[in-house]
């Protein structure tokens, strides 16, 4: 391996560590500082100022189905996250993959253009 990919490497390995405590951050701060804070869902939120703004209001729809339970609620959820994650990492890998088999064809297609000339 030459110095380039290693060094490119290392770099590549420090932003992706960079970016972890980031993340892992973002998700940890707010817990420890906000420790009685209620962290309820937009729904419910928007229903009760809708309902303050208009108290006569009725809903339009209605659920089909309501989970037995907030875990399985939760775990729906975590579910379509992770279809929905997969599905856009799938594109994205796929785009990436298609844009570096195309530099290797053009590459390809250089070389065999130096050899005739």
């Amino acid at each position: 391996m030459s110095i380039d990919k290693k060094s490119k490497n290392n770099s590549m390995l420090k932003k992706n560590l960079i970016l972890a405590v980031l993340v892992v951050a973002i998700a940890v701060i707010p817990l420890l500082f906000l420790k009685h804070a209620a962290f309820t869902g937009s729904d419910d939120l928007a229903k009760n100022e809708i309902t303050k703004i208009a108290a006569n209001y009725k809903p339009w729809f209605s659920s089909i189905w309501t989970p037995p339970s907030a875990e399985i609620e939760s775990l729906i959820f975590s579910l379509q996250a992770a279809i929905g994650s997969g599905v856009v990492c799938f594109f994205f890998g796929y785009a990436k993959g298609k844009a570096k088999a195309r530099a290797e064809i053009e590459v390809k297609e250089k070389t065999i253009e130096g050899e005739k000339n």
